[in-house]
């Protein structure tokens, strides 16, 4: 666990049942994903949070509602931290397509590259949904469930690290700690689940 002061706890939420032609934002999480939650929610609980807020995506909602029924913490959902928009990701063969693609998106980040919002775009309203939320719960720490790329362009951005293989190490679920106001990560869990 870090040291003292206020921190923020980012969550990218748990394995979602994937359904192809479905677009990922109405994804719903596996069995296997909500295990996962519990085992997510004996991490969290080192961290003393005073609150859990997600995404308004099932997959993030639903994580956060478990952990909060486990840690017996208040649960809302919160406009603005849903991911990146791509709507349905067309078929690209592999897994190591769809990632060059997301690393495109990465590298150029004023260019819709990959589905409706740049990587500029979804930064600035991912940062302005977590404002909002730091600033309705103003004390303790809050935990913010959302999604894997606007939170790997918060965190990245904030600590000027390359994005590409932070978002790579990622886990379903995975969390990173960081301190407030700055924003400085602290620690970085890929995989608490595995």
């Amino acid at each position: 666990m870090a040291g003292p002061g206020r921190k923020l706890i980012l969550v990218r939420h748990s394995l979602p049942e994937f359904v192809s032609g479905v677009p990922a934002s109405q994804w719903r999480l596996s069995a296997e994903g909500r295990r996962r939650c519990e085992v997510l929610a004996g991490h969290l609980a080192a961290y003393d949070l005073a609150t859990v807020v997600a995404s308004e995506e099932p997959r993030a909602a639903e994580t956060g509602q478990i952990v909060a029924r486990i840690l017996n913490l208040p649960f809302q959902t919160a406009p603005g931290l849903h991911e990146h928009e791509r709507g349905v990701v067309q078929e690209m063969g592999s897994r190591e397509a769809f990632q060059a693609q997301v690393a495109r998106f990465f590298e150029h980040p004023g260019q819709l590259v990959l589905g409706y919002e740049t990587a500029d775009g979804a930064h600035a309203r991912f940062a302005a949904a977590v404002a909002r939320v730091l600033e309705q719960h103003p004390t303790g720490n809050p935990a913010i469930v959302s999604h894997g790329t606007v939170m790997t362009l918060l965190i990245t951005r904030a600590n000027d690290l390359d994005p590409v293989p932070f978002w790579k190490r990622l886990g379903l679920p995975a969390f990173a700690v960081l301190s407030l106001p700055n924003l400085d990560l602290l620690e970085a869990i890929a995989n608490p689940a595995a």
